[in-house]
């Protein structure tokens, strides 16, 4: 680890350049550096091939950043979230930024923001809870900065809480009469699937109780939840099932068919799916 203050005429900063341990690196998400800036002038910096991805804040002032061909304003409250493979820029205007950065990495970094970009994510996103980063970017610098003996597991911590608040104020939602309409009739629809799902459900006929283009329908309920419907049922499928294995003597068979799998088969193949073992070898993991 190298903590480093810097005051130069072009920018004023503290940084630290983190060296995690090979445990992290393997398992972890792992810090690469971490810091605050302030510009003293204008000024423009560019990367590109860094096996790494960066996300920014700007506390104020204003700034260019070049992403994909892409040319983005961000001011005060403005986030930038980006897989540093790709080429990008940027640079303070006039009114000069103050930002607070971290760069990081891992082995499951790819899916994550894989994920971030299937959900409507954007190299930028305005925060209207901007203290909310700032906070965790601190914590992570002090927790970086310390010689505790677990810091990778609590620097793995906040980046994983840095993550979940990314993914929770990033997603592009519809525009507001649609969403007050979709979220008016989601709901009745969440509720129904939780009730239902052991039945067979079919999209037509979801499309005809709720009155909703079925098509529309699937959209406005994946851009709500992140999944699509058929997911959704799996789930709560083979949640019920996860229960009944636990916490009853039942059969295979009849567990398939309360929920709503009773192909003995296909539970089979669904349940290893998602849980990645049989339904016979979960139950052994918990009764031996």
């Amino acid at each position: 680890m190298d903590m480093s203050l810097f005051q130069g005429d072009i920018v004023e900063s503290r940084r630290i350049l983190y060296t995690p341990s090979s445990f992290a690196k393997a398992n972890l998400i792992y810090l690469q550096e971490t810091g605050s800036l302030i510009s003293k002038k204008p000024h423009i910096s560019k990367r590109q091939n860094l096996s790494s991805y960066l996300f920014f804040i700007v506390e104020s002032g204003s700034g260019i950043v070049t992403y994909e061909n892409k040319e983005y304003e961000l001011t005060t409250g403005d986030c930038f979230f980006i897989n540093c493979m790709k080429s990008y820029s940027h640079q303070s205007n006039h009114d000069l930024w103050a930002l607070k950065w971290a760069h990081f990495n891992g082995s499951h970094m790819n899916g994550i923001y894989n994920k971030y970009i299937e959900r409507c994510g954007r190299p930028v996103f305005h925060s209207n809870n901007i203290e909310q980063f700032s906070d965790i970017l601190e914590s992570l610098f002090n927790i970086a900065s310390s010689n505790d003996y677990v810091r990778d597991m609590k620097v793995f911590e906040s980046l994983t809480m840095l993550l979940t608040e990314i993914l929770s104020q990033s997603w592009q939602r519809i525009d507001e009469r649609a969403k007050i309409k979709s979220k008016l009739n989601l709901a009745d629809l969440h509720e129904y699937l939780d009730n239902h799902y052991a039945e067979k459900i079919l999209l037509d006929d979801l499309s005809e109780k709720f009155y909703i283009n079925k098509y529309y329908l699937t959209r406005i309920f994946k851009k709500e939840f992140g999944i699509s419907i058929m997911y959704y049922i799996l789930q709560k499928r083979v949640s019920k099932a996860k229960q009944l294995l636990r916490f009853s003597d039942k059969t295979m068979e009849s567990i398939g068919v309360e929920v709503g799998l009773s192909e003995p088969y296909y539970f089979s193949r669904i349940f290893k799916q998602f849980e990645g073992i049989s339904p016979s070898e979960y139950r052994k993991r918990w009764f031996g």
